[in-house]
């Protein structure tokens, strides 16, 4: 899939993996901001903007336990993972006005997951029409902003909300 408004961080596409390494606990020990994309962090997960996103204000909501199922989080993790997707729901709201999501979770290669042994719940805020020929055709996404902007508006909104 390609991106027409941004290349991608080449450096961690194109760096050494080390066996066992898993980008999602990576980005968590990573100071927050545009590098990282680490919208909030909550005690038991946290939210991060999609580096790879379907749409504009793709979200996922993260356990901080690397885990691969939901059965195999503890009943807190899971109550705060649909607590931050409420709360990301919200912040979208505001900020892009959606026409509706999709929020799932891929558990497995077969089913999806780009990253099988790390839980996550994804957050696409929809609209009419954003899937288009150059999506279908052209395996292309078309983005209006950069994640950079993505992530300033998110994390902007976020803060607001927490306050009130």
């Amino acid at each position: 899939m390609r991106y027409l408004w941004s290349p991608w961080r080449m450096e961690y596409i194109q760096s050494e993996k080390n066996e066992g390494s898993c980008i999602l606990c990576i980005e968590q020990t990573q100071p927050d901001g545009p590098n990282n994309l680490i919208v909030f962090r909550g005690q038991r997960a946290f939210l991060i903007l999609n580096r790879f996103p379907y749409t504009t204000g793709h979200l996922m909501a993260v356990p901080y336990d690397h885990q691969p199922t939901l059965g195999t989080l503890d009943p807190a993790t899971r109550a705060e993972l649909m607590e931050i997707t409420t709360q990301a729901l919200g912040v979208l709201d505001e900020v892009y006005h959606p026409q509706g999501y999709n929020i799932g979770i891929n558990i497995g290669e077969v089913a999806g997951a780009g990253i099988t042994d790390h839980i996550h719940l994804h957050i696409v805020p929809r609209w009419g029409g954003d899937t288009n020929f150059m999506t279908t055709l052209a395996e292309t996404r078309v983005l209006p902003e950069t994640l950079e902007d993505t992530y300033r508006k998110v994390r902007e909104a976020w803060e607001r909300d927490s306050k009130d």
